[in-house]
């Protein structure tokens, strides 16, 4: 019987810890992301040289289009995920070209939202500095995967 107390009460301790740091890597992830979101931010700013009028509008739509941007691929990854699964070899013809005509539907609408950003930054931006952000977007990209194999390599 008191062997049956301690090993409860070593499941449940074990089980909080595990959540715990569940919560913890969940934690770390976010404020990873917000710390890169902050980091773009920084080197789009100096990248583009807005003026604080272009700035106030520009920033607005910048992160509505990223969060719907974001949200969209979230979809497009959770559909893939839910509809395979069990692997892709064991989805039917049916199934898979359900799946691919969904993703294609994805991908436009994912053009169609670049699209319409760019429009809206035609009113706010000069040409050349809406072609700044893409090479700026481009650059950090390019950037912040470079830092992420160093570190990967450094390990």
């Amino acid at each position: 019987m008191k062997n049956y107390k301690l090993l409860t009460i070593a499941l449940f301790f074990i089980s909080i810890t595990s959540f715990a740091q569940d919560g913890l890597v969940k934690e770390r992830f976010k404020e990873k992301k917000e710390q890169i979101k902050a980091l773009k931010v920084a080197f789009i700013t100096s990248e583009l040289d807005l003026t604080p009028d272009e700035a106030a509008k520009f920033w607005p739509l910048f992160n509505a289009f990223e969060d719907k941007q974001q949200e969209i691929r979230k979809q497009k990854m959770k559909a893939f995920m839910d509809r395979s699964d069990n692997g892709v070899d064991k989805l039917t013809e049916k199934e898979a070209t359900a799946l691919l005509t969904q993703m294609e539907n994805t991908e436009e609408e994912l053009y169609q939202l670049k699209k319409k950003f760019v429009s809206s930054l035609k009113g706010v931006l000069p040409a050349k500095k809406i072609l700044k952000l893409k090479k700026a977007e481009e650059e950090f990209s390019k950037k912040l995967l470079q830092q992420y194999r160093d570190k990967k390599i450094g390990r």
